[in-house]
């Protein structure tokens, strides 16, 4: 192949070392930098993702706790703690679906 041809895998960055495509310029395209930028770019487009689905486990665990020591508290089992679990849930897929569903800028 030519020297000043583009080569179609490559994007047309074959002779510039420096330029890493999509992440950025850091200097080492194809090298551990390049797959440590991929990795944190991935890390930050999860992060919604992850807190939803930390506010759905937090809020059943918090409110079904709550119940569970409402109920011992007050001799009513299983009641607040079927209550807490169910509030849990529908709040927990509530904040689910505000991440899910939200309008990307």
């Amino acid at each position: 192949m030519p020297e000043d041809a583009e080569d179609p895998g490559t994007g047309g960055n074959a002779g510039n070392p420096g330029n890493d495509g999509e992440f950025g310029n850091t200097g080492n395209a194809g090298g551990p930098l390049g797959s440590l930028d991929s990795f944190q770019e991935n890390v930050r487009r999860s992060g919604p993702v992850a807190s939803a689905g930390y506010s759905l486990i937090g809020s059943i665990l918090l409110l079904g706790g709550g119940g569970y020591a409402i109920d011992a508290w007050r001799g009513t089992s299983p009641w607040f703690l079927l209550g807490g679990l169910f509030l849990g849930i529908v709040v927990g897929f509530y904040e689910l679906a505000k991440i899910a569903f939200r309008r990307r800028e």
